[in-house]
């Protein structure tokens, strides 16, 4: 059974950071193909930034320079470094195995002053 569980969401001010964290377990343990998604309210779900077993990075334009995706194999771990967060970075975050498919629960993020 494959499980993604994420972390690290909460309230921030402009300017701010953040570190989210997904946990895997299950067949997604290889961490072979992974990516951190976005939906804010009355928008579609958008790919924000995806990491490859190889090590190939994908960022969306609109985090490139402020937002770092990572993992750590070991930790069966993925993690997404937000800085320089914006209001419109405001949504629900959530894990994803695009190998297989899996999605984790999702996680809020809101930047506020």
């Amino acid at each position: 059974q494959v499980r993604l569980v994420e972390s690290g969401g909460g309230l921030v001010q402009p300017g701010g950071s953040l570190r989210l964290s997904c946990a895997a377990s299950g067949h997604a343990r290889n961490l072979r193909l992974m990516g951190w998604h976005r939906q804010a309210p009355g928008q579609q779900r958008e790919l924000v930034a995806q990491i490859s077993s190889s090590g190939n990075i994908y960022y969306a334009d609109s985090v490139k320079g402020r937002f770092t995706i990572s993992r750590d194999i070991a930790k069966n771990t993925i993690y997404l470094s937000m800085n320089s967060l914006k209001s419109e970075d405001t949504a629900v975050y959530y894990c994803s195995d695009d190998l297989l498919g899996y999605w984790g629960q999702g996680t809020q993020v809101t930047v506020s002053s």
